[in-house]
């Protein structure tokens, strides 16, 4: 009742404010943007318009950057124990406001409640590791390296950095970049998703609380015409990125051309092997979480299952477990939320329609509705088995509640078949055997591999490890 209550708030909340036009944010303050285009920020739930970003002009995307780059000059000479108190007082808001902006998160992307509570807890983890800083930037030293002479190095911040961030996981994603590049010195602009824009501006908005000098982040909005600016502008010195390979490519390409620092997290297509001695009860109550969950869209989602020998006779448990997960608003802590927008909508029920056609579909999502709720994004957990390397909903990535079921009869078979994906960003493996956990974890070319462990993220003082084409 009390969800159902605060979903009618929200809905009620949004039709009464109307369409909020989002501003860029430059040197401290929220600026009302000139832009003669303008992006539609789309509910979810009804296709209603809930929102308008700006299409930065070249003049203010000019200003933010002038602006970094002025900033710059004395944000670095700022003592890192100070920075890092900051830091101490940000993770201190973030947390007691997380309830806020679990539910903006909710309310612009679509995610569960407790999804969006894991994507803010670990963007809060974040923070709490950049307080760590001020023992991880030390230099190097050898004295007396010949007669005389002794070597000393320093860890030097770039000057302006760059983020774009996608939309799957808006305060996450934001809160690898920023909080840890201006703790080592450098100062910020972030591009955030377009379709997701109100997160960024409340966790901004807890920044400048903290007390970080106005100038060191600024944020601009916008698409590509944003994302090619700052490829291109040269005072931004290095850019990450998050979200697609065509994305990823273009932007890796475009700004490594002009000298810049990059590095690209792009897509992933995540195979879990199952052996037939691994607990089963574990194993397939872990992959159901860790391919539904988040409604299929986050990078590290299993989506497909490779079934070693006798494992392929557990195909009806999984699709067994599949159905009893629920589809509803976020808000109401359903099992699968809808989908963020109507195009990736469509682009999800187009795959699964060739997995019906080239492998057997065991249980189709499409169609689903939801009471009260006629126009969501909505797709159910959906099971393709028999799937092979040539199947498109195999070679994309599908980013929605889709399992891809692939029988081989060994666990060499598994190795080759996982090895020839191009991408690897994660992978795991189930088995109670330690031999075969070794060899797969040894001859596996996926950069995070768990055993017995559905999704291998890593915590933040790890490096995010994707291989191939999943990260450049």
């Amino acid at each position: 009742k009390f969800y159902k209550l605060l979903l009618k708030r929200m809905v009620w909340h949004i039709q009464k404010r109307g369409i909020h036009k989002y501003r860029n944010y430059i040197n401290g303050k929220w600026v009302e943007s000139k832009a003669t285009k303008w992006i539609d920020v789309v509910c979810p739930l009804t296709q209603k318009v809930t929102g308008q970003v700006p299409q930065t002009s070249d003049e203010e995307f000019n200003e933010a950057v002038a602006c970094s780059k002025e900033t710059f000059k004395t944000w670095k000479k700022v003592p890192i124990s100070t920075k890092v108190r900051y830091m101490l007082k940000y993770q201190e808001l973030l947390k007691q406001h997380s309830d806020e902006l679990c539910q903006e998160i909710t309310r612009e992307h679509g995610k569960s409640l407790v999804d969006a509570a894991g994507d803010v807890f670990r963007g809060y983890e974040c923070v709490e590791h950049s307080c760590s800083f001020s023992s991880l930037v030390q230099g190097e030293t050898i004295q007396n390296a010949g007669t005389g002479v002794d070597i000393y190095s320093f860890r030097e911040p770039l000057g302006v950095v760059a983020g774009i961030a996608p939309y799957n996981f808006p305060a996450m994603i934001p809160l690898w970049m920023y909080p840890l590049s201006i703790t080592l010195g450098n100062t910020f602009v972030l591009k955030p998703s377009e379709k997701v824009a109100g997160c960024t501006q409340l966790m901004i908005d807890l920044l400048k609380e903290s007390g970080v000098p106005d100038g060191v982040v600024n944020v601009v909005h916008g698409a590509n015409e944003t994302v090619n600016n700052i490829c291109d502008h040269p005072d931004i010195k290095a850019v990450s990125f998050v979200g697609s390979n065509m994305a990823g490519q273009h932007i890796y390409g475009r700004a490594s051309a002009l000298g810049k620092r990059c590095q690209v997290n792009m897509g992933a297509k995540n195979h879990s092997i199952v052996m037939p001695d691994c607990d089963k009860e574990d194993a397939l109550n872990a992959l159901v979480g860790a391919c539904f969950g988040s409604t299929g869209q986050r990078c590290m989602a299993i989506s497909v299952i490779v079934l070693v020998g006798d494992a392929q006779q557990w195909v009806p448990d999984l699709v067994e477990r599949a159905k009893k997960l629920n589809v509803g608003p976020g808000l109401e802590n359903y099992d699968i939320a809808p989908l963020n927008s109507k195009d990736h909508l469509h682009r999800v029920e187009h795959l699964i329609a060739d997995g019906k056609e080239n492998g057997k579909l065991l249980l189709d999502g499409r169609g689903i509705t939801v009471e009260g709720y006629p126009d969501g994004n909505w797709v159910g957990p959906t099971i393709i088995d028999h799937c092979h390397a040539d199947m498109a909903c195999y070679k994309e990535e599908i980013f929605g509640p889709v399992m891809n079921i692939v029988r081989v009869n060994t666990v060499q078979e598994a190795i080759d078949f996982v090895n020839d994906n191009p991408w690897g960003n994660g992978t795991s493996i189930f088995t109670r055997n330690g031999h075969t956990a070794r060899k797969y974890q040894n001859e596996i070319e996926v950069g995070q591999v768990g055993i017995n462990l559905p999704i291998p993220v890593p915590l933040p003082m790890f490096s995010f490890t994707g291989n191939k084409a999943s990260m450049w």
